[in-house]
């Protein structure tokens, strides 16, 4: 199960690093919550939320994953036009699905 939670995250890191999420295995009623955004709900509320920062983004590489049951933490890195932003996510994965996540970074490089 661990194994395919990994899968899971790193299908939407995938989609990400291609600036589509599109086809990321997110629940529609995704809660997410965020420093930028704060709170959000729905996966069409994150597509447009990300929409507007791929044009800033060139690179995403992921650190490490830690899983355990439903949930996997990812130690990523995501470089762009503010730099280099280490960035620690905790994903719940339900039924193939990313139902939830949390994003720990410090914003101040992209709010300037």
């Amino acid at each position: 199960m661990t194994e395919e939670n990994i899968k899971i995250v790193e299908a939407f890191f995938d989609a990400l690093r291609r600036k589509d999420l599109s086809g990321a295995p997110v629940a529609a009623d995704l809660k997410f919550e965020e420093p930028i955004m704060g709170k959000g709900r729905g996966a069409d509320s994150l597509r447009a939320f990300v929409d507007g920062f791929y044009a800033a983004l060139s690179d995403v590489r992921i650190v490490q994953h830690i899983a355990d049951g439903d949930f996997v933490v990812t130690q990523w890195e995501v470089d762009g036009v503010f730099g280099t932003i280490p960035i620690l996510e905790k994903f719940h994965i339900q039924n193939g699905k990313i139902v939830e996540f949390q994003a720990f970074y410090d914003p101040r490089p992209i709010l300037g």
